[in-house]
C-alpha cells in the first residue's frame, strides 16, 4: 500500500491533526519523488532479518543503525524533543526513517513552498533528501518506534530555515531545478 501524502491546511491548531484542506488534495508518490522524497513498504515484524531492508542499507551504504521511540514516557525532553522536530530544518545529509511501530507525520515543502503532509505507518521507509525543508510530528497516537539509518558516524545537526546559502540546500535546489526543469525562487 502506498504511503498517504497530502497538501496541508494553513490552521494553527494542534500540529498532531492530518490538516487536510478541505476539500483534500492528495500527493501522488510521483510527485513526492519529484522532490527527491523516497518510499519503501517494508515488512516491521521482520527487520532484524529482512532481505529487503539490508540490499537498501547495503545499496545506499547505511552502516549506521539506531531505534528511537518517541513518546512521553521513552523520550527525555519529551516536549522539548517534539518542538525541536517540529522546528522547520534541513539537514546536510538524508534524513532516513524507518516507522516499526505507531505513527507520525513528516512535512515536507514543495517547489512553490507549500507543506505536504507525509503519514508514516509501520513498515514505511522514508528518505528525505540533503537539503529539503521539512520537519516532524507525533500524530494523535503520540507514539511512533523509528529506525534511524545513516552513512557513516550519524550526524543530526538541523539547521532552521532559512538556510538558502548552506551547501545542502543549494544542491538541493540545483538537482530539484534541473530534474523537474522548473526555476525555485527562494523564499
Amino acid at each position: 500500500m502506498a504511503i498517504e501524502a497530502w497538501f496541508m491546511d494553513g490552521s494553527n491548531e494542534d500540529q498532531r491533526l492530518p490538516h487536510h484542506r478541505n476539500p483534500k488534495e492528495f500527493v501522488s508518490m510521483d510527485q513526492l519523488a519529484e522532490l527527491g522524497v523516497l518510499h519503501w513498504k517494508l515488512n516491521p515484524k521482520v527487520y532484524e532479518n529482512d532481505e529487503e531492508l539490508k540490499k537498501i542499507r547495503d545499496d545506499r551504504g547505511y552502516n549506521y543503525v539506531d531505534l528511537l521511540d518517541i513518546c512521553p514516557e521513552k523520550l527525555a525532553n519529551y516536549e522539548a524533543k517534539l518542538k525541536d522536530f517540529f522546528t522547520e530544518h534541513i539537514h546536510a545529509n538524508e534524513e532516513i526513517r524507518y516507522c516499526l511501530d505507531g505513527s507520525g507525520y513528516f512535512d515536507v515543502r514543495d517547489k512553490n513552498d507549500r507543506w505536504i503532509r507525509i503519514w508514516i505507518k509501520p513498515g514505511d521507509l522514508i528518505i528525505l533528501p540533503a537539503g529539503i525543508y521539512h520537519r516532524f510530528t507525533l500524530d494523535t497516537n503520540n507514539y511512533t518506534k523509528l529506525m534511524r539509518l545513516f552513512q557513516g558516524e550519524p550526524i543530526w545537526t538541523p539547521f532552521n530555515r532559512p538556510q538558502e546559502q548552506h551547501p545542502a540546500r543549494k544542491e538541493y535546489l540545483k538537482t530539484f531545478t534541473e530534474k523537474a526543469g522548473v526555476a525555485l525562487e527562494a523564499h
